[in-house]
């Protein structure tokens, strides 16, 4: 597309984000046995002493992220655990011309965080980057441009590391994030970032819960026509406002953040049967869903859908789609039910396969948010009978 169809920013892609662990080793082993990501580069000790931070950089195709975790108190990573569970606090964006895009999100009232840095990597590659402050809680957005494979300021590579796993990750297809409110940040995506509306849904179970009276969401994504970059927002609707999912993950991340990032593979079925294997845990999705799932797709004239439908109900994979073309998607568990630990935080990862469709899948957030509530029920009973016995 061209230039004026986009933000104005230069932005070329994600370049990643920047996860805050109180665990390091326990995420350590989670990309390396479960996901098969690579480690890819380490925060040096010399960076890592005046830094009082432990970080690894994981890539997987052209998806990099980094795991920090802090070695002192006071340090950037500790003061983020002091106010949240584990999550992330940096999302970044690759840009032709960090100097360009500073100077126009400077002109639209960006609070600028740092100032234009620059360094190389150990091989002399440059990398420059920026930060500024978003209304999305204490996570920062950060704009890199970097030659391709340069490392972060600090860090020194690790042999025998590559992009490629067995399960075939590809890119990040798109990060999506939960709020109390959706407006001030919709409109900061607008009016600061230059983004616009790409989807729209709100939707209650109150029709499939009535003896609750159910919960519900209203999600608006915002792209970057440029580049194709996409931010899903959530927020809480009523009735039972404080009892819709989005409440609960805002509450128990201390703030609104960054609910899930997806992972786009060129063929689910194989990667989440190994993700299974691998012991990764994904939300039950109910044996109905299935049962309506025909019908559902004939409603929405996908006609040329050839997966096996057996296989995708195995494997509970969701799909969803319009006018011929459709996506596959499934969602993993978030952090604290994996670990049985609250403080690895209410975030989770998406796998997604796309047949040609571009949206999110409006029958599929509504699985989502019917699977996520029905985990949160059956916790919540759990801590109940826990506290109950512990009274007794």
């Amino acid at each position: 597309m061209s230039d004026n169809l986009g933000s104005g920013l230069g932005i070329v892609g994600y370049d990643g984000y920047e996860f805050v662990v109180t665990d390091i080793e326990r995420s350590r082993r989670f990309y390396a046995e479960m996901m098969d990501v690579a480690e890819v580069a380490e925060l040096s000790e010399r960076e890592s002493s005046q830094r009082g931070e432990q970080a690894f950089v994981f890539t997987a195709g052209k998806a990099w992220w980094t795991c920090v975790t802090p070695t002192a108190r006071g340090s950037a990573a500790d003061r983020w655990l002091k106010r949240h569970p584990d999550g992330v606090r940096t999302v970044a964006f690759r840009v032709r011309d960090t100097a360009q895009a500073r100077r126009v999100l400077g002109e639209r009232g960006a609070a600028l965080c740092t100032d234009l840095c620059s360094s190389e990597d150990q091989e002399g590659r440059p990398y420059r980057w920026f930060d500024i402050a978003t209304p999305l809680g204490d996570v920062r957005f950060r704009f890199v441009e970097r030659a391709n494979d340069a490392l972060p300021p600090g860090f020194e590579p690790r042999g025998g590391g590559g992009a490629a796993n067995r399960y075939s990750f590809q890119i990040i297809d798109h990060i999506t994030s939960n709020f109390l409110t959706l407006e001030p940040h919709v409109t900061w995506l607008r009016d600061v970032m230059g983004f616009t509306e790409y989807w729209r849904v709100h939707f209650h179970t109150a029709d499939i819960n009535p003896a609750t009276g159910g919960s519900g969401l209203a999600s608006i994504v915002m792209w970057d026509e440029e580049s194709g970059i996409k931010l899903a927002n959530n927020e809480p609707v009523t009735p039972n406002y404080e009892q819709s999912q989005i409440f609960t993950f805002v509450e128990a991340n201390r703030g609104p953040g960054v609910q899930h990032v997806a992972f786009h593979v060129p063929e689910i079925a194989p990667a989440v049967g190994g993700l299974r294997r691998a012991g990764i845990q994904f939300l039950d999705t109910p044996a109905t869903y299935y049962d309506m799932l025909p019908a559902r797709l004939a409603a929405q004239r996908v006609d040329r859908f050839t997966e096996d439908l057996a296989e995708l109900k195995r494997l509970g994979v969701l799909v969803d789609g319009e006018d011929g073309r459709y996506l596959l998607q499934i969602f993993m568990v978030e952090g604290g039910v994996l670990y049985g630990d609250e403080s690895a935080g209410p975030f989770f990862y998406e796998v997604i396969q796309r047949r040609g469709a571009r949206g999110f899948g409006e029958g599929n957030f509504r699985a989502l948010f019917e699977a996520i509530e029905r985990d949160q029920q059956q916790r919540d009973s759990v801590r109940r009978q826990l506290d109950a016995g512990a009274g007794s």
